[in-house]
């Protein structure tokens, strides 16, 4: 009862910050752009001018994964920056407002506290993927050709998976530092040096949550999941569980202290 009273207030706070409304707005967007800019490249070009009279453009043809795939690469970078923004400052704002000690200074365990916050971070972040995703399918089932309702699927599961990732790692340091945008530096620093690091010793660490993206754009090739995706999934998963974990520990450490 006491987890889901603080999950009704997280899920109404995420309400009234318009992030239920917003959100998936730009998930969509960021989610639909590719293959709208992709497909009609040519007209775009044309209608812009300056190229020379007679002049013929000529575009690859693009299969549904390669879309898929540069869509993808789009949501790992803009999608993870909004991910993060509408999640780093969970906590440190409230410590800087002081509802946290309202909060806490009740019978109200460390756990369901910040279990509560991760849960309705994730049920907006899927939410939004999910609206995201299935625009995308839509869109590229009319202009690129077909693309399985498993496919969809199975785009939309791995690439949450990755999505939950940065969430439970933005949640982390918000439980580390009490700046937001300290909260922000370190989340973007680390997953881009977790990218640097995989690319340098890719032979290594053929299973790293920043391999994600390529996982599901092979499964889609070759029309199943391969299984370095779901063993990368169930890693990148039990991170996230990891850094939930260390993040109620090392906030409960805190406020102890501080109390």
């Amino acid at each position: 009862m006491q987890w889901m009273t603080l999950l009704k207030k997280e899920l109404l706070e995420n309400w009234r910050n318009k992030k239920w409304i917003w959100v998936p707005l730009v998930i969509i967007l960021l989610s639909i752009m590719d293959p709208l800019t992709t497909y009609f490249m040519p007209q775009i070009l044309d209608s812009v001018g300056g190229m020379p009279e007679g002049t013929v453009i000529e575009m690859p043809e693009f299969a549904p994964a390669e879309v898929v795939l540069i869509t993808l690469g789009q949501l790992s970078s803009l999608g993870v920056l909004i991910v993060v923004l509408i999640t780093m400052g969970t906590i440190t704002g409230e410590r800087k407002s002081g509802v946290s000690e309202l909060v806490l200074v009740k019978p109200v365990s460390f756990w369901n506290y910040i279990s509560a916050k991760w849960v309705s971070f994730l049920l907006l972040v899927w939410a939004s993927l999910f609206f995201g995703i299935l625009v995308h399918w839509y869109y590229i089932n009319i202009l690129f050709g077909n693309l399985s309702f498993t496919e969809f699927l199975t785009i939309f599961f791995f690439f949450g998976v990755w999505l939950t990732f940065v969430v439970s790692l933005t949640i982390f340091y918000s439980s580390v530092v009490k700046s937001t945008g300290l909260v922000a530096f370190f989340t973007i620093l680390t997953i881009m040096a977790m990218s640097l690091v995989t690319e340098i010793f890719q032979y290594v660490l053929d299973w790293s949550p920043n391999n994600l993206s390529d996982y599901i754009f092979e499964s889609l090739v070759n029309g199943e999941v391969v299984s370095d995706l779901w063993i990368t999934a169930g890693i990148t998963f039990g991170i996230s569980l990891l850094l939930l974990v260390s993040s109620v520990q090392i906030f409960k450490r805190k406020e102890m202290v501080i109390s």
